[in-house]
């Protein structure tokens, strides 16, 4: 069994939160933005997706269900078999045309890993990885 870690990010997007929604919601689309999620498959089940995530020479695989959806407000998962992880993101509307979103992530560091990486080593790379991609969805957001 190895260590849970979890990271939060923010960023602030100059669109309404319908748009900044409607972009998320589309989940096959995320590997456009999230650089480490190699695809993202929608399955029969509507709050169940098969995701693949390759980065630093490892692949993990896994299914994530939807366990909270408020449309325009905020989304929680959790993984099913696979790697460990769960998360949440909320949509924070600050006016007609400004959305904030925050992302918060928690995994398990997979056993293979565990001994070989710092946990604070590690934290410092995801939290990285995730703001970088948090702005890369802005950018697609407010690119339209």
């Amino acid at each position: 069994m190895g260590r849970w870690l979890e990271h939060s990010v923010t960023t602030e997007i100059q669109a309404p939160v319908e748009r900044v929604w409607e972009v998320w919601s589309d989940l096959e689309a995320m590997p456009r933005w999230m650089r480490w999620i190699e695809s993202v498959v929608a399955l029969d089940d509507p709050d169940l997706t098969d995701w693949t995530l390759a980065a630093q020479g490892f692949r993990f695989h896994w299914k994530a269900r939807i366990t909270s959806r408020v449309e325009a407000q905020q989304l929680h998962w959790e993984s099913v078999g696979g790697l460990a992880t769960r998360g949440g993101v909320r949509f924070y509307p600050q006016g007609p045309d400004r959305t904030i979103v925050k992302l918060s992530v928690a995994y398990e560091l997979p056993g293979v890993l565990a001994p070989l990486m710092e946990p604070t080593i590690m934290g410092s790379i995801v939290v990285r990885e995730l703001q970088a991609n948090l702005d890369r969805f802005r950018d697609l957001v407010e690119q339209g």
